[in-house]
């Protein structure tokens, strides 16, 4: 049986908004959750997973930085977070020497920046989250994933769709 996928769309006003909502999901994601995130540099990837470790549990005194020269940051809470950034891969082939599989597989909650690089090898139970500019403050964060698990995040009373 197919599961139905929905998308939801929501606008923040400001980068502690952006945070407050990546804090909420945080709360109510599972480990094993995968959350791919696209979208330009400065369009609050970073600020959103920042607040999603919030929710988890991890301590104000980790703080939450892009992992770009070291690729992967893990932190501890509620569940293990690794926290991926692959902005400086030419594609997911460059990942092999990590040991890549493991994280999609195994405990945590795994947030990738940049999956657009590595797209052909996210699990189609991800969620996909892209954030756009709509101006200096304002980004619209749209999350796509399967609908009976969007439905968790208790946000519809923010989204469009």
């Amino acid at each position: 049986m197919k599961q139905e996928k929905k998308e939801l769309e929501i606008i923040t006003c400001s980068a502690n908004e952006t945070t407050q909502l990546g804090k909420c999901i945080g709360e109510k994601i599972r480990e094993g959750d995968i959350l791919a995130l696209s979208g330009e540099l400065g369009s609050g990837k970073t600020c959103f997973t920042g607040g999603l470790a919030r929710g988890l549990g991890i301590s104000d005194k980790y703080p939450i930085t892009s992992p770009t020269f070291t690729l992967i940051n893990e932190y501890p809470g509620r569940c293990k977070l690794y926290h991926f950034d692959v902005y400086r891969l030419r594609g997911y082939e460059d990942l092999d020497d990590l040991g890549y599989e493991e994280y999609f597989s195994g405990k945590g909650v795994l947030v990738i920046e940049w999956a657009e690089k590595i797209d052909k090898i996210i699990p189609g139970n991800a969620f996909r989250i892209n954030f756009e500019y709509i101006d200096e403050n304002e980004r619209k964060i749209t999350i796509k994933g399967l609908k009976e698990r969007l439905k968790e995040f208790a946000l519809d009373n923010k989204s469009g769709g």
